[in-house]
Parts: C-alpha cells; structure tokens; sequence
C-alpha cells in the first residue's frame, strides 16, 4: 500500500486525505498548527492518521508521496528536507486531477478570478450542465472528486496551487491579468510569479484554449517571448480581435470561429470595466461549451457579484457603505477606487505585502477625501498618501475605523473598505474583516 503524508489539516489537506483513501493509500495528516474541530471529526470518520501542532519526521519522510497545502512555503524545512530526498510533492489540485476524466475549466490570476469563476459555474450551470465549483472556494476539488464526481469542473486556481502541478492540464485556462502579488513567497522577483501564473497553460495541448487578458501588457510581452501551445482567444476592452472579445459600441463582442455573440455592456448586472473584462471571460467559455446565447445573456443580466469584493453593504443619511475587504493588493483596490464615481473615505491596511502604492496615487488625488489607516504598522501607506490627501488617521480596530468614517463622510460620498493588503494583523482573514466591517456599518 503505497503511503500518501498529506501537510496541512485545512480544506485542501482533508479533502485530498479522503480521495486518497478511497483511492486505497495508507494516509497521514499532519499539521504544525491546530486543526479544527469539524477537520478532526471528518478524519475521525474516515479513520485517518493525524497530528496536530507537530510535524513528526520519522512518520513524513517514509512517503511515497506527499501533498503540501498551499499555504506551506518552499523554502519551510521539512519541504526542503522533503526535496533533498527527491520526494514527489504535489499540490491537491494535481493529485485530485489525476482520478477524474472531467473537462476543467481553470482560472488564474491576480484579480478577478473569483467573480470569473463565480460567473464562468453561474451560466455553465444555467446552461445544464454536470458542473462542481472548486480551487480557493467551497469544497476542495480533491473532496468532490471522491464524494461527487462532476462531468465538469471550473477551479479558482492561485499561484500557489499551481506551483504544486505537474500534469494538470485544463482544457480551457483563464488568465484575468498578472499585478505584483504575493512578492514575499517569490524571493521579492515579480518574474517568478509571473511564471508561476503560466503554469496554468504549461500543460495544454494544441486542442486546448488559452482564453487571457490582451490589454495586460505583462501577459502579452510573456507570451510573445515563450509561445504557448494552445488556441488563444483574448479579450480586450481596447482593440479589436479576430477570435476572441472585445468592445464596439459599448457591445461585448465574442468572436470564435465566425459563430458571434453580442450583448450590451448596459445590460450586465456588475459595474466597472473590470467585471466587462470577467463577464467577456465567462463568457467565452460558455461559447466555447456551446451554451446558448440566450442563457449567456441571461446569467450576465442576474448574476450578483461576490461577497467582499464591491459589496453594497448599506446607505445611512445617503453615504454608501461599501465593502470590498477582498482587496488584499493594489491592483485590486485601483479597480475600487476606480469604481467610485463620488468622494470617498477609504480605510485602508493591514499586511503589507510589499507594495507599490504609487499607481493609486492619480486615483487618490482626484477621489479620496480622507484616508482611515486600519493596521497594526500603518507607516508605509502614510508616508505614501501623505502628500496626496490632508486627513489621514489610524485606528485599531473596524468599530473605530467605521465610527470615524461615519463622521467624516457627508451626503452623496462613499465609505470605501479596500485594504489592498492581506488581513493577517488584526483579522484571521479578509471574510472575518469584511463580516466585521458589515456589522459596524449595521451598528451605526
């Protein structure tokens, strides 16, 4: 019996615990953390192997095989130790991709990639098809693949996921836009995150699709450097393509093969340029599956949008309070503030993952009124906004940020939650800070 030691007691881990021991391996979980209690009694059930707070080496090294959840970093020393005796390890995503025929549809990228794959499993489903939804929501891929098997799946694949791979192909890839994200996993060299995000097309084969961004000049430049096997179909908002989408006359146009599909920007229920280019995504995969046109337009016209990212949470004394804690980077909290069309206090920090902050600072200029800093070190985004707006404050906790807001804000304007920074100070994650952020607006 071949012996599967499985890193991390979280969704991933547990998940990919049950399929390999469906699929007949002696599994060991083990966690250097504490594992929840709902984990642990799914284990028990299933009669797995773990330990918690501890990772005993005598019990690891004896693997055939190991997968490391996504939240282990390379350079951790059990990994390292792991790698110098040539051990394979896969991330969930290739071990669970290698007992399903599915076709997968896999979506990557530094924003966008939840409300696409949200959006991409909301019409595949409304086109009937056998659909799971997997990756960075929900239940684990590995999970579904061994309690409920799907024709299809549409996986929210990050950087990390896929750095774990070495089969996984997908039949059709998405790659929404590359910012720098996540520098401190990749030795502070946006090139190597840049590469670990092309490993989602690594795999494909010429009959496989490439659907990306075209207006992203960091994928464009990649892509002419290292030609990639599969059909490429991008989306633009600024030229024309032959095969893929693009804009004209305010109409998403969707070419593949002569066979056209168009609809009104007007019409899609989610606002801003870059859900036109997550609907344009979507949508083309939905093309390419051959659902009806018919169904494509009606699940743009109702689809809602995501927790935390743009949420309209409520208007007291007509200021919108708006949360969209899922902004953990820069790139996500331009297209924010992009969004807003009135004056806005934002409230802003966290972890700062080494950012740049200097592609806000036009946006700053023109739409923010005062700037709430909410984090434990708030000085690098204070020495960055400094000169951009006169009222910047820090607060300690989401009941005072809010409070303040309320007394700064007046008629018409926004209270914008987009922290652009990882949630890790003073929030287990950006879901608990966007939950607190709503339930200090409802308080007010």
């Amino acid at each position: 019996m071949k012996r599967l030691v499985i890193l991390g007691g979280g969704e991933s881990g547990v998940g990919t615990a049950i399929l390999g021991k469906k699929e007949g391996y002696d599994v060991f979980v083990s966690d250097s953390g504490v594992i929840t209690e709902y984990y642990k009694e799914v284990l028990k059930n299933f009669e797995i192997e773990w330990e918690e707070e501890q990772h005993t080496e005598s019990k690891i090294l004896n693997a055939d095989m190991v997968m490391k959840s996504p939240g282990i970093p390379d350079k951790a020393t059990l990994v390292r130790k792991l790698n110098e005796k040539g051990m394979p390890i896969l991330s969930e995503i290739e071990f669970a991709s290698r007992y399903t025929t599915a076709q997968i549809v896999g979506i990557t990228g530094s924003n966008g990639k939840t409300t696409t794959t949200m959006l991409t499993n909301h019409i595949l489903k409304g086109g009937g098809l056998d659909i799971g939804m997997a990756g960075n929501i929900g239940d684990s891929f590995a999970k579904q693949v061994a309690e409920n098997d799907t024709l299809h799946y549409v996986l929210e694949l990050s950087s990390f996921q896929l750095d774990g791979i070495s089969e996984f192909a997908p039949h059709i890839a998405i790659l929404t836009n590359i910012t720098p994200d996540h520098l401190d996993r990749y030795e502070y060299q946006f090139e190597k995150y840049i590469v670990s995000k092309f490993r989602i097309v690594m795999n494909q084969k010429e009959d496989d699709y490439f659907i990306y961004d075209a207006d992203d000049e960091v994928i464009t430049k990649y892509i002419e450097e290292y030609p990639i096997r599969s059909r490429l179909l991008p989306f633009s908002l600024k030229k024309k393509v032959e095969n893929g989408a693009y804009l004209e006359e305010e109409n998403i146009k969707i070419t593949i093969d002569n066979n056209e599909f168009i609809m009104p920007v007007a019409n899609l229920e989610l606002k801003g340029n870059h859900n036109v280019k997550n609907a344009m995504a979507a949508a083309t995969v939905a093309q390419l599956l051959k659902i009806r046109k018919t169904t494509i337009r009606e699940c743009l016209e109702n689809f809602h949008g995501v927790e935390h990212r743009l949420e309209s949470v409520l208007k007291i004394n007509n200021v919108q309070y708006i949360n969209d804690s899922k902004a953990t980077n820069v790139n996500a909290t331009f297209y924010a503030l992009d969004a807003m069309k009135s004056a806005t206090v934002w409230i802003v920090g966290g972890v700062d993952k080494g950012n740049d902050y200097t592609e806000l600072y036009s946006l700053v200029n023109e739409k923010v009124k005062a700037i709430i800093c909410l984090g434990v070190d708030n000085t690098r985004i204070i020495n960055a906004f400094g000169n951009c707006v006169d009222n910047i404050v820090e607060t300690q906790s989401m009941k005072e940020a809010v409070n303040l807001a309320y007394k700064i804000a007046e008629r018409n304007e926004n209270v914008l939650l987009s922290p652009a920074c990882a949630s890790f100070d003073l929030f287990e994650n950006y879901e608990e800070r966007g939950r607190q952020f709503k339930e200090a607006v409802r308080e007010l």
